[in-house]
């Protein structure tokens, strides 16, 4: 089941981050993730299998330049390989096709999971070598969800 994020939901998701360090986030990333939970969360959603959350992924949005960024998504990593990931991403895909001032998803993501995204129709657009920690490059990739409608 997928559903909105609540606030009682911050301990399992920050553990959910530490199970995914260091192979996915760097150990510095957890203080700017608290601050996202904390102070910058629009739209975050968790995945939930019998009550526990194995799963979580958000949105942020950027009206003025008709656009929406995915952010901060993970799976735990004794799920990963099960569609979980597939399944939140094209949830918020299918979330933002509905807003009519949303015309481009914007992902910015590392080297490690960026194939993910490019089978979920993603294209590169620009990489930033060591961008969020050392060895963890920032790959910035884009869905125009108004032109190709034939996207996942």
């Amino acid at each position: 089941m997928i559903r909105k994020y609540l606030n009682s939901d911050k301990p399992k998701i920050i553990e959910l981050l530490r199970k995914n360090t260091p192979q996915y986030f760097d150990s510095s990333e957890e203080k700017d993730f608290e601050n996202y939970l904390n102070n910058e969360i629009e739209d975050y959603f968790v995945y939930e299998i019998n009550s526990e959350i194995i799963g979580a992924g958000g949105i942020n949005y950027f009206t003025e330049q008709k656009l929406a960024r995915i952010s901060w998504d993970m799976i735990d990593p004794n799920s990963q390989g099960n569609g979980i990931g597939k399944k939140l991403t094209q949830y918020r895909i299918n979330h933002l096709k509905e807003k009519e001032h949303i015309e481009l998803i914007v992902v910015r993501t590392t080297q490690l999971v960026c194939k993910f995204y490019e089978k979920m129709g993603f294209e590169l657009e620009k990489i930033e070598k060591d961008f969020w920690a050392k060895g963890f490059d920032l790959y910035q990739m884009e869905m125009n969800i108004k032109t190709n409608a034939n996207n996942v």
